[in-house]
């Protein structure tokens, strides 16, 4: 598999992400063992995690996995994430989540918070540096400046190599990077955005934005929580909310891919995979067969008919900003 440059940096990543939010929670140890395992065999060198997927127990295996050598660290580039305090999905009270008590000060992107997430995520990945450390969501409470000398002291340190967003707006980006620029810092590396066919925000002012500032754009939920792979949603709430025009959309979707013999699942990735402002989608499989699957998808090529015909079922917010804001 064929690497990309993440953004302005001389990093070298896979164009597919192996996520793991499903790892240690839907998927079991020996599973995921081998899904990352068959990754380093096709060349899927990006893992990308969270302290707070399953209240740190994803981090944990994945250190475990890590821990049996073979130069598996060496070989992958190794994300994840701060802010929330390690959480399992589901619940609410997060004191009986991690077991432990959770103060003022274990949550948010703080210079404290900062310096003590990093840590234990080190711990748990029983390694002695993340390749990329990503602001996980925007915190409006902390001044950029401090953030920046949070990061640039575990650079220092050689605790990261690099810093990276998540679901930060346009105008975050811009904000944060003029800092950046300002203190004589690298800045954000890259952005993690959600973004599929029937989700395109982020080609209003998000890819705009790290195209110009050169950053690398690393999109998740491909397949908008499996509508886009053909499956309908759980329930009969999320069936009656399904109904009407958004069924009748995915109808038509689904005969697209079949009039060009392909699973809808590969449909939904490759045409992520093929838009020119973004650098790897980042798929989440809960078994071998799902990651298989991503990694076929993209060898699937979406000519250009097909592709007109996907954007007029789909329909963007009509290019950038401001452009699509006006006349």
């Amino acid at each position: 598999m064929e690497t990309v440059k993440l953004g302005r940096t001389g990093l070298s990543v896979s164009p597919l992400v192996l996520g793991t939010v499903n790892f240690s929670w839907l998927t079991n140890e020996e599973d995921s063992f081998a899904i990352m395992d068959r990754a380093l065999e096709l060349g899927v060198n990006f893992i990308d995690t969270s302290d707070n997927y399953n209240a740190g127990q994803t981090e944990s295996l994945i250190g475990r996995w890590l821990a049996q050598g073979g130069g598996r660290r060496e070989q992958i580039v190794l994300a994840s994430k701060v802010y929330s305090p390690p959480a399992e999905w589901g619940s609410s009270d997060v004191e009986k989540r991690t077991g432990s008590w959770v103060g003022p000060n274990d949550r948010g992107l703080s210079a404290k918070h900062i310096r003590a997430a990093v840590d234990a995520t080190l711990q748990r990945l029983q390694t002695d540096y993340l390749d990329i450390y990503q602001c996980h969501h925007v915190d409006r409470s902390v001044p950029w400046d401090e953030l920046w000398q949070a990061m640039e002291l575990l650079v220092q340190q050689g605790k990261i190599l690099y810093a990276g967003s998540s679901n930060y707006a346009g105008w975050h980006i811009a904000r944060a990077q003029s800092i950046a620029e300002r203190r004589g810092s690298l800045g954000f590396v890259s952005e993690q955005s959600v973004y599929n066919l029937l989700n395109r925000h982020i080609e209003l002012e998000v890819g705009p934005a790290c195209e110009d500032l050169g950053m690398g754009l690393l999109t998740y939920s491909p397949l908008a929580g499996g509508l886009l792979g053909g499956k309908l949603p759980e329930g009969e709430s999320g069936r009656r909310s399904f109904m009407g025009e958004q069924s009748e959309q995915i109808g038509k979707y689904l005969e697209i891919c079949e009039t060009i013999d392909a699973a809808p699942a590969d449909v939904a990735i490759a045409w992520v995979a093929q838009q020119p402002h973004i650098t790897a989608p980042i798929i989440g499989p809960r078994t071998m067969a799902q990651f298989e699957g991503a990694v076929q998808a993209l060898e699937t090529t979406l000519d250009e008919q097909t592709l007109q015909g996907l954007d007029q079922l789909f329909p963007g917010p009509g290019g950038p900003a401001p452009e699509a804001y006006a006349w």
